[in-house]
């Protein structure tokens, strides 16, 4: 079985390192693979970068682990499921990849952590949405590093209600991704006491968002919110400037990337409210990295791309540590060890495979509060990791023990 030479590339990076007297690596490299969307509406939030962020995250660490080099690939998946589980099928018994990571559309990742565990390979997932990830579809060898639609929807939704904008209208992608999306606010909404008063779904990668506005516009509802991403989101954020929709309305973006900001431009984008679990400006630490991989990229990280370079620096840790790469050997280590990097703190693996970290309540700047390039974030709020994910005994995983 062989897939599309355009669509996969790779990189392998060699350091002379002496071997380690009980290292168990197989086939001697340590083979990641970062699967996602490299050229359509997700690439600027995963794409490319995510590929620079791995990078960057193995030659950090020096090359290699247990003296063994590693090596990264990377492929295209064109946001069909299908696609992406044939790629990570090749990868796993052909190419002995023994990571795979980033996704960035829920379809495929759920495709391919079940191809994963069946295996004995780890999935990890970047930008994913759907809760089933790590919660009816968990297996023991997935984790997810940034975000669910729980954590990007609950919080948000709860303050927005509590401001007194109560009726709320979603404009949803349809597909996994946006049916989570819509079904965790939904449940927020009402949970907060507000009413959802309709809702529509469009197909991803749609241009014309025209039907699905009027519709909103229509309900009279004080919030219309975007369950959607990438570019169908920044599409719908623009168009409804252009309709007027934010004359009268509300607009809730519930999934903004640093990427997305940057398309629209302050003008159409000042005053969304959001969460997010990384800001390449928020301190110190975050700048040095930041800075670094603008460098390479040309353009600041979204998380995604940041979530990929911990995520990989993780792994590699837990190898070391695990003194093989066998997938639940290193599975136990990841969760043993703390995920202390500049995109989370005091972080941790549960055994569903979320990773538990803060999240952070932003809002887009006004142009005239912007002072320098990509300097459009102000971070209103932390919001501890404990209360952004849902409780371990509501995730739904079959593997958790109740």
């Amino acid at each position: 079985m062989r897939y599309p030479s355009a669509l996969v590339s790779s990189l392998v990076i060699f350091f002379l390192a002496a071997p380690a007297a009980l290292a168990q690596v197989s086939d001697d490299v340590v083979r990641i693979g970062v699967l996602n969307d490299q050229s359509s509406l997700y690439a600027d939030a995963g794409g490319p970068g995510s590929v620079v962020a791995a990078r960057m995250a193995v030659e950090d660490a020096g090359g290699s682990v247990l003296g063994k080099p590693v090596e990264i690939v990377f492929a295209d998946h064109q946001n069909k499921a299908d696609i992406g589980a044939t790629i990570a099928r090749q990868w796993f018994e052909v190419g002995k990849v023994d990571m795979a990571i980033g996704f960035d559309n829920s379809a495929v990742a759920l495709a391919v952590e079940q191809l994963a565990a069946e295996k004995n390979r780890i999935a990890i997932a970047g930008a994913v949405g759907s809760t089933a990830f790590t919660g009816k579809a968990c297996t023991p060898t997935e984790a997810s590093w940034i975000y669910d639609s729980y954590a990007l929807t609950t919080s948000l939704a709860k303050s927005i209600v509590a401001e007194g904008r109560d009726t709320w209208f979603f404009i949803t992608v349809d597909y996994a991704f946006g049916h989570s999306l819509e079904a965790d606010a939904t449940a927020a909404v009402q949970a907060a006491g507000g009413k959802v008063l309709g809702s529509v779904r469009h197909p991803l990668n749609t241009s014309d968002f025209s039907s699905y506005l009027l519709q909103a516009q229509a309900s009279g509802a004080k919030v219309v919110a975007f369950a959607n991403g990438g570019g169908d989101m920044v599409n719908a954020t623009k168009q409804a400037n252009e309709f007027g929709l934010t004359k009268t309305q509300t607009m809730v973006s519930l999934l903004v990337t640093i990427a997305d900001v940057h398309s629209m431009e302050l003008k159409a984008a000042q005053g969304l409210k959001f969460v997010t679990a990384f800001y390449w400006d928020r301190n110190e630490e975050t700048r040095a990295w930041s800075k670094r991989f603008f460098e390479r990229q040309g353009r600041m990280p979204t998380m995604g791309q940041a979530a990929v370079y911990s995520a990989v620096r993780h792994y590699l840790l837990a190898i070391a540590a695990a003194g093989t790469d066998e997938a639940k050997a290193v599975m136990a280590k990841m969760r043993e060890i703390p995920v202390n990097d500049f995109y989370a703190r005091n972080g941790h693996l549960r055994e569903d495979g979320r990773m538990v970290h803060d999240m952070y309540f932003a809002e887009v700047k006004k142009p005239s509060e912007s002072s320098k390039p990509w300097d459009y974030d102000k971070i209103l709020g932390v919001i501890p990791g404990d209360q952004a994910f849902r409780p371990l005994a509501e995730s739904g995983c079959p593997l958790v023990a109740h």
